[in-house]
């Protein structure tokens, strides 16, 4: 006597268990993920300020404690890699990389690796481009304070990125909007070379002036 066939119903339920079962863990991986991600580009960001401050043990320890959050996140996210790539956790560890490369370009440190960092090679790339606005930015409060010197030696790093990140030339799906990044680059580059020798010129004028001031008066 041929086997009854299973019900329809009772198989369609116990496979839907089984999917709610794989896409529960899947959700909760996502959320402990997210939470972990946020919390690194919070630590990151601040670090960046710190920087900015010349605080550079304070940027250290948040960068210390960004890489940890990123691993926990990797973690979390170990069987699950469609999660992984789905944006947050490149957006976080871009952040960490801006984070460490600025710190080494301000502090005139040797450069981490994407491997030293733990990080993608895209979110390196793309971190390496977004340092180059906090560099014009350090390069600004330098020429603020009469540092022309360090000025130069800034606009030489950014020049320096610039013709790294030219080369790049691959799929946006391959380097993660690299491209963007890079013509962002550009303009920022442009723009501040352009601040830089307004403010050479003006001096020099200045200078001239005060020369001819002093061979007035003698």
């Amino acid at each position: 006597m041929p086997k009854k066939a299973e019900q329809p119903a009772k198989r369609l339920n116990a496979i839907a268990e089984d999917v709610r079962v794989h896409l529960d863990a899947k959700h909760a991986a996502r959320e402990r993920g997210l939470a972990l991600c946020r919390d690194a580009l919070r630590h990151s960001a601040n670090a960046i300020r710190a920087v900015h401050r010349g605080d550079f043990a304070a940027a250290e320890d948040l960068l210390a404690q960004a890489k940890s959050l990123l691993e926990q996140a990797a973690k979390a996210l170990t069987d699950h890699p469609d999660v992984f790539y789905a944006g947050f956790v490149h957006n976080a560890q871009k952040e960490f990389a801006e984070g460490c490369l600025t710190l080494a370009l301000v502090a005139g440190r040797p450069l981490p690796s994407p491997a030293d960092l733990g990080v993608d090679h895209p979110a390196y790339l793309n971190g390496l481009g977004e340092a180059v606005g906090e560099l014009r930015r350090h390069l600004l409060d330098s020429l603020r304070a009469g540092d022309i010197g360090r000025c130069e030696s800034i606009l030489a790093a950014m020049d320096d990125i610039y013709a790294v990140l030219v080369t790049m030339d691959y799929p946006e799906a391959i380097t993660a909007g690299l491209r963007h990044t890079t013509d962002a680059v550009r303009g920022t580059l442009e723009r501040t070379r352009g601040d830089l020798t307004v403010a050479l010129v003006q001096r020099h004028l200045e200078e001239r002036l005060d020369q001819f001031g002093r061979k007035l008066s003698s």
